[in-house]
């Protein structure tokens, strides 16, 4: 089991405590969203461990693990901003065998994993099923463009500073961490949806180890 800092807890718990009162039942998907180096993967998986410490059933899943080939994501080329805001996920694939299968519930299996893009190769599918009620944790870039508009039952918008996220992503991608595909494809997402707007929570994930929980009024 991880261990965080008292800050870091509360703002998880408090985070579960607000979900769970109003989405405890039932079949839930939860989207922790943010900018390219916002930390989001770490943040949900720190979220769902958290989510599942009483009898609640968590799942994760990330949209990483639901992109294109690599040759269909660079067909605008390796620093396109434009090819990695448009081409680089499979939404019809996420939504068919993941969403729209785990929100029925039942025996219905779904795949939380299908691509493994640093290999650039399909993953075997792995149908997994479920209790009627459970929550789909999913992290990653974009999570609330239009293709995916209405899925989440809550959505968590990270916030971080321009300097800490260049950092994190350098320190991920190396020198391709700081090409322009990154911030351009985020200027895409940020003028075409308003994701920052549209979440249900907003975390200032700058200090990972001392997230905020921010509100609109103080935003």
């Amino acid at each position: 089991m991880a261990t965080w800092t008292p800050q870091k807890r509360d703002v998880l718990d408090a985070i579960c405590d607000d979900f769970l009162h109003n989405y405890g039942k039932g079949r839930t998907l939860l989207a922790i969203d943010g900018a390219p180096g916002s930390g989001s993967r770490e943040f949900a998986d720190a979220l769902a461990e958290r989510l599942g410490k009483g009898s609640h059933a968590v799942f994760r899943a990330s949209i990483d693990e639901f992109q294109r080939p690599r040759a269909e994501r660079q067909v605008r080329g390796v620093d396109s901003a434009e090819g990695y805001y448009l081409d680089a996920f499979d939404y019809e694939l996420f939504r068919r065998v993941l969403v729209e299968p785990f929100r029925l519930g039942g025996s219905a299996g779904f795949v939380t994993a299908a691509f493994d893009a640093a290999r650039d190769v399909q993953i075997e599918m792995d149908w997994k099923t479920g209790p009627q009620d459970g929550t789909l944790v999913v992290d990653g870039p974009f999570l609330n463009r239009p293709e995916l508009r209405g899925i989440w039952n809550y959505s968590i918008w990270l916030d971080v500073t321009p300097e800490e996220s260049a950092a994190r992503l350098f320190d991920q991608h190396g020198a391709t961490g700081r090409s322009s595909r990154y911030a351009g494809a985020q200027a895409l997402y940020d003028a075409e949806a308003h994701p920052r707007d549209r979440a249900t929570a907003i975390v200032d994930n700058t200090d990972a180890d001392s997230p905020r929980r921010l509100f609109a009024d103080a935003c």
